[in-house]
């Protein structure tokens, strides 16, 4: 299973990779295993903003629904909208085309708070 180096993860196992001010958000390649084939995401907080541990949306498998919660405090920019029509990218390419949302960081540092990668795999035991 790959987990970038450069990203950030939640024990809820969502990443987060930063970029500035800016983060992109979405679940684990360890979170999309478990859940199954992903027919479904649904996110409509473009605009909000959303407090850290807050749900800022849901994502739907063949047989669950799972809610995600935001890793840090932030405006939602931004919805990657492929999703829309492709949900099936969160199982196939969740680090690139299968992010979720884009956000602007109201405070950097929460990020400190968030996991590497190394304690991210002692997490679920990888």
């Amino acid at each position: 299973m790959n987990f970038p180096k450069n990203l950030y993860y939640t024990p809820e196992h969502e990443w987060v990779k930063i970029d500035g001010n800016t983060a992109y958000i979405g679940i684990t390649a360890f979170a999309q295993h478990e859940l199954g084939d992903i027919v479904f995401v649904d996110i409509d907080c473009v605009g909000e903003t959303i407090t850290k541990n807050q749900v800022f949306g849901t994502v739907e498998a063949v047989k669950t629904v799972s809610d995600l919660f935001m890793p840090l405090t932030g405006e939602v920019l931004e919805f990657n909208k492929i999703l829309e029509q492709q949900p099936e990218l969160v199982n196939s390419d969740p680090y690139e085309n299968g992010w979720m949302v884009k956000i602007n960081i109201a405070s950097i540092e929460e990020v400190k708070e968030l996991l590497s990668v190394e304690s991210y795999k002692n997490l679920i035991g990888k």
